[in-house]
């Protein structure tokens, strides 16, 4: 009998153990339990994904925890002067990343020329890196951009890159709608970090 073990998709799917705000993990609650303490309005949940994890993540860096492994805690694979790389945490696939630019802006015009040029800058990295570790026979870049384009997070514009495989829709997808991910996610990070770190090396 084949099983099939992915729990962490177990809290997405049953929708238990929610965070206490989007995008912070428990380890770096630290920075909710901060604005709390201030008082500000809604515990200090800045009612995005993308800016609450960074800002948990500076927060827990500025406390003296190591960068990487309050990184680690969002799956933060690699951050720049405009943007950042972080893991999917319900992935499409394994190696799905998305491309994050720090200013809150839910269009490409919304951005400064520098940020739009660095992500696609980055989605290069992010082109040799994937192929790289995963040998995949393709890969997906996009943008959707509203809600109606099919954004899960449509304030907080982020583009999403993943590898994919010859028959990697097969029966369970179409019949189940389930997916199977053969890597937990610490692994993949570690991968994809590992990855970057040698590219740097490389250049240098």
């Amino acid at each position: 009998m084949e099983r099939l073990w992915t729990p962490w998709r177990y809290d997405y799917i049953t929708g238990e153990r929610p965070p206490r705000a989007k995008g912070v993990p428990e380890a770096l609650n630290a920075w909710l339990d901060s604005r709390a303490a201030a008082d500000l309005p809604d515990s200090g949940d800045l009612h995005c994904v993308f800016c609450n994890m960074i800002h948990s993540v500076d927060f827990a860096v500025a406390q003296g925890m190591r960068a990487e492994e309050a990184e680690k805690a969002a799956l933060i694979v690699r951050r720049d002067h405009n943007t950042f790389l972080c893991l999917n945490r319900y992935p499409y696939s394994t190696g799905h990343v998305l491309i994050v630019p720090y200013q809150h802006a839910d269009s490409l015009a919304g951005l400064p020329l520098a940020t739009a040029q660095e992500i696609i800058v980055t989605a290069q990295r992010v082109d040799a890196m994937l192929r790289q570790i995963y040998n995949p026979n393709g890969l997906n870049f996009g943008l959707n951009l509203g809600e109606a384009a099919g954004a899960g997070v449509a304030d907080h514009l982020h583009m999403h890159a993943l590898p994919r495989w010859s028959g990697d829709t097969n029966f369970m997808t179409a019949i189940a709608g389930t997916r199977i991910l053969p890597e937990t996610l610490d692994v993949t990070w570690a991968k994809l970090r590992s990855a970057f770190a040698g590219m740097e090396g490389a250049s240098d």
